[in-house]
């Protein structure tokens, strides 16, 4: 029997104990394999949000070269914070990005060119940005690579996406954001923020180079940020008419549904960090 055939718990259950062992032995190894993760995904989710804003007619965002400078974005990140290139190479990306304008130029089937070069630059900044971030996440404590924080924002993203998918399920009736997500509940939204305050008190235990404040404070941010990211991706998605972006993860659809609290939760933690 296939896993298309079992119920979207059991194909969450099951996807959940194949992919996280891999996740967390990635992030853990060294770096360079939460590197090659990240860039991964990055890369998989921004291929998607290009494929689902290239569905609607008309629509002809630069897929590739978008995706290129997401890349290029990460790694000009990654190797910045570990202290191997100076921050004045950042400035790579601007000629990068404005080239974005020249190809559309030379694009005669393009009816719609500046539609379209603005797509290109949300893939990159909604999607290549955020996981760009979380290598400054990363390295930011210390200078050092830091795995503890990754992990932590990861269980704590996990715990609010399950405490909000269960309490939603058995308790949920008053609707969140009807308009943009029916299913959503504020008895969802209060599971997710219990399991949330729970799981960063746990961690806190273990991760202690953050403190237990420190913990709870991300974990809110995770829950509220998180849940705005999950209405802002389905917004986009009834705008163009499809359910999931991807069928890519079994019981999640794809990298950009199961990753979407955490792109816009990114910045909001690193600001917090920053500043307090």
């Amino acid at each position: 029997m296939g896993l298309s055939n079992l119920s979207n718990l059991w194909q969450r259950v099951i996807a959940a104990l194949i992919a996280i062992p891999f996740l967390l032995f990635c992030i853990n190894f060294n770096d360079y394999t939460f590197l090659g993760l990240f860039l991964l995904i990055g890369v998989l989710a921004q291929l998607e949000f290009y494929k689902l804003v290239g569905s609607l007619e008309g629509n002809l965002p630069l897929t590739f070269y978008g995706t290129f400078c997401g890349v290029v974005l990460h790694l000009l990140t990654f190797f910045i914070e570990k202290g191997m290139i100076g921050y004045h190479n950042y400035y790579i990306l601007s000629p990068l990005l404005t080239v974005i304008f020249f190809i559309k130029l030379y694009k005669s089937n393009d009816g719609k060119p500046f539609q379209n070069i603005a797509f290109t630059f949300l893939g990159i900044i909604y999607v290549a940005l955020p996981f760009a971030l979380l290598t400054v996440l990363a390295f930011m404590r210390s200078g050092t690579y830091d795995p503890n924080i990754i992990m932590g924002c990861l269980f704590l993203l996990w715990a609010s996406d399950s405490g909000a998918y269960f309490a939603g399920t058995y308790f949920g009736k008053t609707k969140l954001f009807e308009r943009v997500s029916p299913k959503k509940s504020w008895e969802g939204l209060i599971g997710g923020l219990i399991c949330a305050m729970l799981t960063a008190y746990i961690i806190s235990g273990y991760f202690t180079n953050y403190e237990v404040w420190e913990w709870f404070a991300i974990g809110g941010i995770i829950v509220v940020a998180g849940t705005y990211g999950d209405l802002v991706e389905s917004l986009f998605k009834r705008s163009i008419n499809i359910k999931d972006s991807a069928n890519t993860i079994p019981g999640h659809g794809g990298f950009l549904d199961r990753f979407d609290g955490l792109l816009l939760s990114i910045p909001f933690i690193i600001t917090f960090l920053k500043l307090f």
